[in-house]
């Protein structure tokens, strides 16, 4: 079975843009919410600071929309190579 791994890319960039967009809006409003998280996102994105600012939400959700939609990307096609090399559990009739 092989899986499409444009809809995976597609699927992890939505789920991971959209958790690091919440969190850094609600950091906006309560500093502290996330604060670690976004240092660590920091230290990943180049250009991307942690600061509080609107832009730098931006600038986090579209990093993390990429960096999600690429990590999808190679997972998917790297299932596709081995699924047609490793054998499955055989399919049985009844």
């Amino acid at each position: 079975m092989k899986i499409n791994a444009k809809a995976l890319a597609l699927t992890l960039g939505i789920i991971w843009g959209t958790g690091v967009f919440i969190v850094g809006m609600v950091n906006l409003f309560w500093p502290n919410y996330g604060a670690n998280v976004l240092e660590i996102l920091a230290s990943i994105y180049p250009g991307y600071k942690g600061t509080s600012t609107l832009g730098s939400v931006f600038t986090a959700t579209l990093y993390s929309v990429v960096d999600a939609a690429l990590f999808g990307l190679v997972v998917g096609w790297l299932y596709n190579r081995l699924a047609v090399r490793i054998p499955g559990p055989e399919k049985s009739d009844s």
